[in-house]
């Protein structure tokens, strides 16, 4: 970074004092990944200098002789590897692709149903603080109080009676298999386009470790990082061309101008990655990981929702070990465990200071980790939690050397791309 460094010297260490950071701690935050070297090469180069309003062939500006064959190329390679008929790389990210979903097939005041945010849903999923809950009439279901998982029957009877246009399945805290033929059902029965945001299991999905949504959706959204392990962007996919049209039509010209093609670049680059033999095994040893790392938390006392994991997430409530998920986040970062605090389903506390804390393992596998590692990790977020729910000082000590002790285990495992 010489020339950074040269230009805004101030810009160029926190970036530096970023990439210690995260070479440093242990990422646990389960939206988050590394991307490999080749991946951010993509994303800064000169494409960012460059303007493509609409699509591969059907362009306003002249000039893009090479920007459509780097789009093709993403669009392509999105396609096989999802095995969709059609792919739209250019919404900016996760959000502005959903709300793409529901200009695409709605009007304002229309019925969607999502799961509810506390539950595990998103807030573009018809959340009442977001525009989705605003401008169109949201109803939601949750998961059942006993075993935190998603009661089909109970959606198929708010669907019947609420008869939604649209139907969001996915979200951003749900560590159980998503049942993608059960909401395809329910769907059909009433008449809604089914929506599957996988934004959260898209690695997953392309790896194998999960079931596809293809063939029962008519519309998948994802992002293209997380577990995917791409850049901060996302994607749009369908089979049927009635559909193909409409997302398009609503991604541009109605919500986005130019794509940012230094991010189609490497979006690209990432889905190349994906196809490989080797990002199968990694998609595997994320859920061999997640389930190692929830059966060290369920021997150590810890409640979690709906009893375990099928994926990368684990979601915990931490009533039982008597405090809240903001202290228990800010204790587990500062030992170098970097997690964040959650709502649960039925939490009895604000949002802002909820009881939970959701944790991933797609950052750690990345970086190489493997079971072992997983148990140790469990026994550290075991310490540090346990001081800080007995004793201050005592808790400052704990944290002091496990942050050591994390320092010791990434010095072992170095972060793709850092």
């Amino acid at each position: 970074m010489s020339s950074l460094s040269s230009v805004d010297p101030q810009i160029a260490e926190l970036i530096k004092a970023e990439e210690r950071r995260q070479a440093d701690t242990v990422k646990l935050i389960a939206s988050e990944n590394y991307v490999s070297k080749a991946v951010l090469e993509a994303t800064g180069t000169v494409l960012t200098n460059k303007y493509s309003e609409g699509y591969p062939g059907k362009r306003y500006y002249e000039g893009q002789q090479v920007i459509d064959q780097i789009e093709t190329l993403a669009i392509e390679r999105a396609k096989s590897l999802f095995g969709v008929n059609h792919a739209n790389v250019q919404p900016y990210s996760g959000s502005p692709a959903n709300l793409a979903i529901y200009l695409a097939f709605l009007q304002p005041g229309d019925t969607v149903m999502g799961m509810g945010l506390p539950f595990g849903g998103h807030l573009t999923h018809g959340w009442s603080v977001s525009a989705t809950g605003k401008w169109f009439n949201p109803v939601r279901y949750g998961v059942r109080r006993d075993t935190g998982r998603v009661d089909m029957d109970e959606v198929r009877e708010i669907a019947l009676r609420e008869r939604p246009k649209l139907i969001f399945c996915g979200g951003t805290a749900i560590p159980r298999t998503i049942d993608f033929p059960a909401f395809a059902e329910i769907a059909r029965e009433v008449g809604a386009v089914l929506a599957a945001d996988i934004a959260h299991i898209a690695g997953l999905v392309a790896g194998g470790a999960h079931p596809s949504p293809v063939g029962h959706a008519d519309v998948i959204s994802t992002t293209t990082h997380k577990t995917l392990r791409g850049p901060r962007g996302a994607m749009l996919m369908a089979t049927a061309d009635e559909h193909a049209t409409a997302l398009n039509k609503a991604v541009f010209p109605g919500l986005q101008g130019g794509p940012h093609n230094h991010t189609t670049a490497a979006i690209a680059v990432a889905l190349k990655e994906a196809a490989a033999d080797e990002f199968k095994d990694y998609a595997r040893q994320v859920v061999v990981n997640s389930q190692a790392l929830a059966e060290e938390l369920l021997g150590r006392g810890f409640d979690l929702v709906s009893g375990g994991t099928d994926n990368h997430l684990i979601l915990l409530d931490l009533t039982p070990k008597g405090i809240g998920g903001k202290p228990a986040a800010q204790a587990l970062d500062r030992a170098g465990l970097e997690t964040n605090y959650n709502t649960v389903p039925f939490d009895p506390r604000k949002p802002f200071d909820p009881s939970g804390i959701r944790i991933g393992t797609a950052g750690v596998t990345s970086r190489g980790m493997g079971v072992a590692e997983m148990r140790q990790i469990g026994a550290w977020m075991d310490q540090v939690v346990s001081a800080l729910a007995k004793d201050q000082d005592e808790a400052e000590r704990v944290i002091t050397r496990v942050q050591g002790e994390v320092r010791e285990l990434t010095a072992r495992f170095p972060a793709p791309g850092l």
